[in-house]
């Protein structure tokens, strides 16, 4: 049997992160060498240990895993990543694979199906999961929303309304209504009330 594969994991849960480090405890051609509670800590762990292999929650407290990855990487750009989340949305998907992740795991996967996915990214690959990737060529087919569209539909999905909007981002009501009906015309609804839903599903925004 060659070394073993030395794993961060990064989890602000403490009982699935603890699971984790159980189930991978138990495999023997995996070492978990580090355990992180958020974005912060999983940077300054890495930096220190220099695991082969972090598996990376998306939602922290402190750092964000996408905004953890990308440090982590320009740091040491051979880093690698698997996304390890109960987000399935298109934009989650899209961010974390555009910061550097080489997989993207659903928390609920097999045994089978992280191991031979850290086996897969520890080589160098890219690993992928079939409906993942549906997700991912729907994000790519549509059209992207502004920094300032993307403003707007955060203070949609918090229940502001148009005057508030525009007193937030110093623009006028009437330009608040043009980046309004731009980005539902880009997420192919017809109401506020179905693009604050879409960009939740779809992890555009994420609630508080």
């Amino acid at each position: 049997m060659g070394e073993r594969i030395r794993i961060l994991v990064v989890d602000d849960h403490h009982v699935v992160r603890q699971g984790l480090v159980a189930l991978l405890g138990i495999m023997p051609q995996i070492e978990v060498v580090g355990e992180a509670s958020d974005g912060l800590e999983a940077i300054e762990l890495h930096r220190t240990l220099r695991p082969d292999v972090t598996l990376m929650d998306l939602q922290l407290p402190r750092l964000g895993g996408v905004d953890a990855i990308i440090r982590i990487r320009a740091e040491d750009p051979a880093a690698r990543f698997i996304v390890l989340t109960t987000f399935d949305g298109d934009e989650d998907i899209f961010r974390s694979l555009q910061a550097g992740a080489k997989a993207y795991l659903l928390k609920g996967m097999t045994v089978e199906e992280l191991t031979s996915t850290i086996q897969a990214v520890h080589s160098g690959k890219t690993r992928i999961a079939a409906p993942i990737a549906e997700k991912l060529a729907e994000r790519m087919s549509g059209q992207a929303l502004t920094a300032r569209e993307l403003a707007v539909l955060e203070r949609i999905v918090a229940g502001r309304a148009n005057k508030e909007i525009a007193t937030d981002l110093d623009i006028s009501e009437a330009t608040v209504k043009s980046h309004i009906n731009n980005l539902l015309g880009k997420l192919n609804v017809t109401d506020r009330t179905q693009a604050a839903t879409v960009a939740i599903q779809r992890g555009i925004v994420h609630l508080k």
